[in-house]
């Protein structure tokens, strides 16, 4: 969830647009392996959205209203479940963004990626939340107290540069904020180390500290709806999205009630409800005695159905088997169940009270007829926040991609050449640009008839990135010109490296002109746990 290095390897484009494309180019690729604390390198990042299950972000890119230039561009190329931030930015209604950093080195080009995405979300009118992963820095990456200190003030004084208004956003230290702790700890009681162990590899040599710094992260994601449940949305790397995972599981597990679709008084899992619902709509009650479907008939149907026929394994048509025969001559019906999944005494008799038309009650459950699901989320959150429950919405994500080294290879923040500081003085961002690694042939002849590689470009993905600022028409002409075998690669790094150069010196002079704004910021910028 933090920005410690989201810098990584870089991908193909289309040739027609010279936009980068949203499923990654290479194929063939290794297997993804995403660690938020090591270097997880995407070659192929199809392979997200076939392995676990992130969304294209093309798909829901016509939503978005006024979409930044990384959106347009294919910079972002991913999102889990985007949908209720995009809606709520069109309609006015209350979200939120959020992401963090970790302060162990200097804020670079990779981390404006996130800056901008969360001020962007801010001037479309989302509650913004900036904050520092001390306690990640200090448990996961051994940082003494005083480095974090130096570091945060730099992350700080870029995101203010670059246009976060700290008035109508908040800035936090996870060590300093109580209320991230408090739900932290009861997050805690719903995760497990078993849990732990699968998502990230920890084990009997993980220290304690570290593992708390992973439920911190999780009350970080949750901390914008704790004065009211809002879509909010998480702009971070792919290698974070384990952690948005679990945030995602454990919204739902904090949840005083589950809402789902049933037929019956008992419970089925998706796969059995679907086979179900297939056969409640194929089956005609008038068919049978009473003229009423029940379970023994839907269950009479299902033996009669070759298993061929059927999309459903034999142990799941097994089990929906067994249901239904032990309901015997109970009907079938469809209702909303809300189930009772950590729900006080007094919110379960508040949620009966509320729910209109017919009604079932059962222990645990309770079914209603007269109710969509849509109706029934709402309702049952409104009872959950009116009796002290949190009632969160699963948080969304966003994903931006890795960028390439300037030196080939990964963009890391330990080797200085790859990659540039926000820091570094506009001299230097204009030699490392000037001797970067580029997409270009062996010779200007070859490149005036072949074209250059501008996909494989370290250089031009500066201008997709960053230099060619909103203007798309630039963005695309530098890419046409270059695989098109006008634009020679010497011409292009001078050109590149003179906006770098620019970029640098406007936003560090920008840096200058918010020191006052960080001061008087309500963030503490001096941990209290330092010696």
């Amino acid at each position: 969830m933090t920005g410690d290095d989201p810098l990584e390897e870089s991908e193909s484009g289309d040739p027609t647009t010279g936009e980068p494309l949203t499923d990654g180019g290479a194929a063939g690729a290794d297997d993804v392996a995403l660690d938020p604390w090591g270097s997880s390198s995407v070659s192929d990042y199809r392979k997200l959205f076939e392995e676990f299950g992130i969304e294209e972000f093309d798909e829901v890119l016509e939503e978005v209203p006024n979409p930044h230039y990384l959106m347009r561009r294919g910079v972002i190329f991913g999102h889990r479940d985007y949908r209720p931030v995009a809606r709520a930015l069109r309609n006015d209604d209350p979200a939120a963004v959020l992401s963090g950093f970790m302060p162990t080195g200097d804020p670079h080009i990779g981390h404006k990626l996130v800056f901008d995405e969360i001020i962007w979300h801010q001037e479309q009118g989302a509650d913004a939340y900036g904050l520092i992963a001390d306690l990640e820095a200090n448990s996961a990456r051994g940082m003494s107290w005083a480095e974090i200190d130096e570091h945060a003030r730099n992350y700080l004084l870029s995101l203010l540069a670059l246009g976060f208004d700290p008035e109508e956003g908040e800035l936090y230290r996870q060590s300093t904020n109580r209320e991230v702790q408090d739900l932290a700890f009861d997050l805690g009681a719903e995760a497990n180390f078993s849990e732990f162990q699968a998502i990230y590899g920890f084990d009997g040599e993980t220290d304690v500290s570290h593992m708390q710094s992973v439920v911190t992260q999780m009350a970080d994601i949750l901390y914008p709806q704790l004065e009211e449940p809002k879509p909010t949305v998480i702009p971070v790397g792919p290698d974070q999205d384990p952690h948005v995972r679990l945030a995602r599981d454990l919204a739902e597990r904090m949840r005083f009630f589950k809402v789902s679709e049933a037929y019956a008084s008992f419970e089925l899992e998706d796969d059995e409800r679907a086979l179900v619902a297939e056969f409640y709509e194929r089956l005609d009650p008038v068919e049978f005695d009473d003229d009423d479907l029940r379970c023994v008939h839907v269950a009479e149907a299902l033996e009669e159905t070759p298993l061929s026929e059927l999309d459903a394994s034999a142990d799941t048509l097994s089990s929906v088997l067994t249901k239904l025969n032990e309901a015997g001559m109970e009907p079938v019906r469809p209702r909303t169940r809300f189930f009772d999944r950590r729900a006080t005494d007094d919110a379960f008799d508040a949620l009966i009270d509320a729910i209109e038309g017919e009604k079932r009650v059962y222990e645990s459950h309770v079914d209603a007829f007269e109710i969509d699901r849509a109706e029934a989320e709402e309702l049952a959150r409104e009872i959950e926040v009116d009796n002290g429950g949190y009632g969160f919405q699963p948080p969304s994500s966003i994903y931006h991609r890795f960028m390439t080294g300037l030196t080939g290879g990964k963009m890391s923040s330990s080797i200085p050449a790859s990659h540039i500081s926000l820091l570094d003085d506009p001299e230097d961002g204009y030699d490392k640009v000037k001797a970067a690694t580029t997409g270009g042939r062996e010779t200007a002849e070859e490149q005036r008839e072949k074209g250059g590689k501008a996909d494989e470009c370290p250089v031009y993905e500066l201008y997709a990135y960053l230099l060619a600022g909103d203007d798309d028409e630039f963005a695309k002409r530098v890419y046409d010109e270059c695989v098109g075998g006008d634009r020679l690669c010497g011409d292009c790094k001078e050109q590149a490296a003179q906006l770098m150069k620019d970029f640098l010196a406007e936003h560090q002079e920008k840096r200058e002109d918010v020191e006052d704004l960080l001061e008087n910021a309500d963030i503490e910028l001096e941990s209290p746990r330092r010696r």
